[in-house]
């Protein structure tokens, strides 16, 4: 397996329960790396950017308004398999529908916010990644 490095959001709701540590917790206990992190207040235009793939669903409009409703935590997190072990870490998208003990069924709240976001592919990571993160702010890596 390769060493990869994946983009990872802790949301609003999950910052607004002071769990970003016990999140962070999660991540280092399953062998991945905090290359670079930042709390951040995301204004609408990033996240309108950000999202831009759902920009014709019916949930893209609530998903910003979320996503721009309080400070969010970004990362890098770097470690063998990185992407596909993030998305185990986190559990299906739905809380309600997630595995006990994963980041989804501890911490989220509802379909729409459920406290945490990673990238679905390596291309995808990048592509986040680069949003948000100059090569020269990804360490530990």
């Amino acid at each position: 397996m390769a060493i990869e490095k994946t983009f990872s959001i802790i949301k609003p709701n999950a910052v607004k329960k002071n769990v970003i540590g016990k999140i962070i917790t999660h991540f280092e206990d399953n062998d991945l790396k905090i290359a670079a992190s930042q709390l951040i207040n995301l204004d609408r235009p990033k996240a309108e950017e950000f999202y831009a793939e759902h920009k014709e669903r019916p949930f893209f409009g609530e998903l910003v308004d979320f996503m721009t409703s309080g400070p969010i935590m970004i990362m890098c997190l770097s470690g063998e398999d990185a992407v596909a072990k993030n998305r185990n870490i986190m559990g299906a998208t739905n809380p309600a529908e997630a595995d006990e003990g994963t980041l989804r069924k501890l911490y989220g709240d509802s379909l729409g916010e459920n406290a945490v976001h990673g990238s679905d592919s390596p291309a995808s990571a990048d592509r986040e990644l680069a949003l948000f993160f100059s090569t020269k702010e990804i360490c530990n890596a």
